[in-house]
C-alpha cells in the first residue's frame, strides 16, 4: 500500500465530516459517470430540496437518490449500523435505484448482461450463496482499502440488482472505509474512460489488480493528509 495511505490514522468522526463536506462533489461525478450533464451548482440546488428547470424528471431523480443514499450511509455509520448483510444492500439499494431500476430493493430474478463484455454475471438462483461466499471471502481481508475495494468489484461483477450494481458497490465500498474510520474514495467522472476499459478488462478476467490501484489512485491527497495529522 502507498506509504502516504499507511500514515492515516483511523477516526471514524473525522473520516465522516470529511466525506460530508464533499458529498455534492461525489454526487455530481456519480451521475456524470451515468451520462447526466448537471453542474455542480444544480446538483447542489437539488440537494438542498430545489427542482433544476431544463433537465429531465427521471435525471432529477437519479441525484436526489444518490444524495438520499448517501445520507443514509453516513447515518447507518454513525449509528453503527452499517452492515455488509443482504438486507442492508437491499436497504440501500431501495434509496439508490428508486424508480430507476426495474426492481429496487431486492436481488434481481431473472439473467442480465454487462454491455462491452462476453463475460455473463451468475444466474439469479445462486445470488444468496454468492452474496455469502464474498462476504466471507471480503472479511478475510485484512487491509482494509483492499477489503473495501474488493467488496465494490465483486459487486459489480456478480449483478445482485437488475441495475445500480456499480453505485450501490460503491456505497458499500465507501461504507466500509467510513465504518472503520478511513475516508471515502470518489471516482471522478473525467476518469471515467479510463475506469471502464478497467472495468471491462475487470469482467473478463476477474484479477482486481488494475482495478485496485486505480480505485486507490482516486483517494483525495488532501483527505489522507488531514487523516495522518
Amino acid at each position: 500500500m502507498n506509504k502516504l495511505i499507511e500514515q492515516m490514522r483511523p477516526n471514524r468522526a473525522k473520516a465522516i465530516m470529511l466525506a460530508q463536506r464533499e458529498v455534492s462533489i461525489f454526487v455530481y461525478d456519480a451521475v456524470q459517470l451515468e451520462g447526466i450533464n448537471f453542474t455542480l451548482p444544480e446538483i447542489q440546488t437539488l440537494m438542498q430540496g430545489v427542482t433544476v428547470g431544463g433537465h429531465p424528471l427521471s435525471d432529477q431523480l437519479i441525484a436526489v437518490n444518490q444524495a438520499k443514499a448517501w445520507q443514509y450511509l453516513f447515518t447507518s455509520v454513525k449509528e453503527q449500523s452499517f452492515a455488509l448483510t443482504i438486507p442492508y444492500v437491499c436497504q440501500l439499494h431501495q434509496i439508490a435505484a428508486k424508480e430507476e431500476a426495474l426492481q429496487w430493493g431486492a436481488f434481481r430474478e431473472g439473467g442480465v448482461t454487462i454491455a462491452g463484455t462476453q463475460y455473463e454475471p451468475p444466474p439469479a438462483a445462486q445470488l444468496v450463496s454468492l452474496f455469502a461466499q464474498m462476504k466471507n471471502e471480503i472479511e478475510a481481508i485484512e487491509d482494509i482499502y483492499q477489503q473495501a475495494i474488493s467488496l465494490f468489484l465483486q459487486m459489480a461483477r456478480n449483478q445482485f440488482f437488475y441495475d445500480v450494481n456499480k453505485r450501490v458497490g460503491r456505497f458499500m465500498m465507501n461504507g466500509t472505509l467510513l465504518d472503520a474510520g478511513y475516508p471515502a474514495i470518489n471516482l471522478p467522472a473525467s476518469r471515467q474512460l479510463e475506469f471502464n476499459q478497467l472495468m471491462l478488462d475487470f469482467y473478463d478476467s476477474n484479477d482486481m489488480t488494475a482495478m485496485v490501484g486505480f480505485m486507490l489512485s482516486c483517494l483525495d491527497p488532501r483527505a489522507i493528509k488531514i487523516m495522518s495529522e
